[in-house]
């Protein structure tokens, strides 16, 4: 079906169940923010950076997995089966990572861009390989299960999208890194759509990872310091 279809599931929850869920998320989204924008402010490569990040994807797992009840969801065919969606997410994943690839070969012309991005993606240079792609697959897995687990639960269903979208980015803004900023607001649309054409986490999970795997692996050459001159025109 087509990411824009609603999934008819429904998990009705008590009343007790509901303000809980909301005052988790209310909690959780004040000090994951905190974090966040404190992670991003450290040394890269440095023991506060990983600790930083540690405690953020730690916070935003905490705060969903507390917050009550959270689903996996499905992908329904167009032969009306479900199944749980594996194979779709991740090859959506890959083409987000294309469409971001391709969105940086213009950016790093643009130089209010090209500062922001470079300024992220030296992180992934600076940093151990492995702790790197270790902390984006935490974060990456942290967010899902909050934005689009917690958080996307505990508002009406109709403006589940939009509001989760918006929480993610005003989260993303503590960062005060415009490239970020734009990359949660496309991403966090694309998420949303995918959490309620599915019904639950499996889909906007797997698809983030597959994405911040490629994002962390093939995107810090193009902006990587001393790169020769004649490449930023070629």
């Amino acid at each position: 079906m087509p990411i824009t279809h609603v999934a008819p599931i429904v998990h009705p929850e008590p009343l007790a169940v509901i303000s809980r869920r909301r005052r988790v998320v209310a909690g959780t989204s004040l000090l994951g923010t905190g974090l966040l924008g404190l992670s991003l402010s450290a040394q890269p490569g440095s023991k506060r950076f990983y600790a930083l990040t540690a405690a953020v994807a730690a916070t935003w797992t905490a705060g969903g997995l507390l917050s009550g009840p959270l689903h996996l969801g499905w992908i329904q065919g167009r032969d009306r089966r479900l199944r749980r969606p594996i194979v779709t997410p991740v090859v959506t994943g890959v083409g987000a990572f294309g469409f971001f690839y391709a969105c940086a070969l213009v950016a790093r012309r643009i130089p209010l861009l090209d500062r922001a991005i470079a300024k992220v993606l030296a992180f992934a240079d600076e940093g151990s390989n492995p702790l790197v792609l270790a902390t984006a697959l935490a974060n990456g897995l942290g967010e899902e299960v909050f934005f689009r687990g917690a958080l996307y639960k505990a508002v009406k269903p109709d403006s589940a999208v939009g509001v989760s979208t918006a929480v993610y980015v005003a989260a993303t803004a503590s960062t005060r890194n415009p490239a970020l900023i734009l990359a949660a607001s496309v991403m966090g649309v694309l998420f949303g759509l995918q959490r309620r054409a599915s019904g639950g986490l499996q889909a906007p999970v797997l698809t983030h990872l597959t994405w911040s795997i490629l994002m962390v692996r093939y995107l810090p050459p193009l902006f990587r310091r001393g790169r020769p001159s004649e490449d930023r025109v070629a």
